[in-house]
């Protein structure tokens, strides 16, 4: 189940305070500069620094040119 695209323009990462890049075939919201990987269970963003997982330079490569990768937090800017 995707994310509502309004929850998409709030959320960010609880670590580094800036956008998420949500992989929708992946059902993550992914940091790219921290590489690191949030899980969505039944469209609700675990953003838990806790819970999140690391991620090696396959996926990195994987889930940056997914094309179905959307930017998090526009309703900020």
């Amino acid at each position: 189940m995707a994310l509502d695209k309004f929850v998409l323009e709030l959320i960010e990462d609880p670590t580094d305070h800036q956008p998420l890049t949500y992989v929708a075939s992946e059902n993550v919201l992914y940091n790219p500069r921290l590489r690191l990987a949030y899980e969505v269970r039944d469209a609700i963003a675990v953003l838990l620094p806790t819970e999140a997982r690391s991620v090696d330079d396959a996926e990195h490569a994987r889930l940056v040119g997914d094309p179905s990768g959307v930017t998090t937090g526009v309703a900020r800017t």
